[in-house]
């Protein structure tokens, strides 16, 4: 009997499949929606678990620094899908500050996870990222800049959450006489 790989084998692999795919510049913002208890084949929202949320923002982020792009993590409905991110983000993009620290069950552990793990955490009311990461149908698409393209990896799945990653291309505009290229 073969064993199943584990979710932070998951998670690793579909990060640089992701990245394999896409185009990111150092500078460009990445979003991620996590649900631990998704991934742990739970109901959203119902067995958060913050040691899944620190080896989930663990991974991401060690990729993410090593390309020089920086990490919005989105927290749950209950602080109205508000995200992490380092005060040198907010400030550099003008994003607007809130007030609120994520706690499990009201913003998530990935949030909870991120905001401990960060240098200078900030809570921001929204962004616009080049792409991101849905893991467990968080709804992350409203931070993701138009016109989103799914990206398809290898992996479908992380644990037992679904997986959506999205990327960003400029709009088209003009017409059937425009020249894109």
């Amino acid at each position: 009997m073969t064993q199943q790989p584990n979710y932070q084998e998951q998670l690793t692999k579909s990060i640089e499949e992701y990245f394999d795919l896409t185009s990111f510049e150092a500078g460009d913002i990445f979003v991620l929606g996590c649900s631990s208890s998704e991934i742990l084949g739970g109901v959203i929202g119902k067995n958060s678990r913050l040691d899944v949320g620190e080896a989930v923002i663990a991974i991401v982020k060690k990729s993410l620094d090593e390309k020089g792009i920086y990490l919005a993590v989105q927290g749950c409905e209950h602080i109205n899908r508000a995200l992490v991110v380092e005060k040198e983000v907010a400030n550099t993009h003008d994003f607007e500050i809130v007030s609120v620290v994520p706690a499990l069950h009201a913003g998530g552990a990935a949030a909870v996870a991120a905001f401990q793990s960060f240098t200078n955490p900030v809570v921001v009311e929204k962004i616009i990222a080049r792409g991101g990461m849905d893991i467990g149908d968080t709804a992350i698409g409203m931070h993701v800049k138009h016109v989103q393209i799914p990206i398809r990896t290898s992996i479908s799945e992380i644990g037992s959450a679904h997986t959506t990653f999205l990327y960003s291309r400029p709009k088209l505009i003009g017409g059937n006489r425009a020249v894109y290229e």
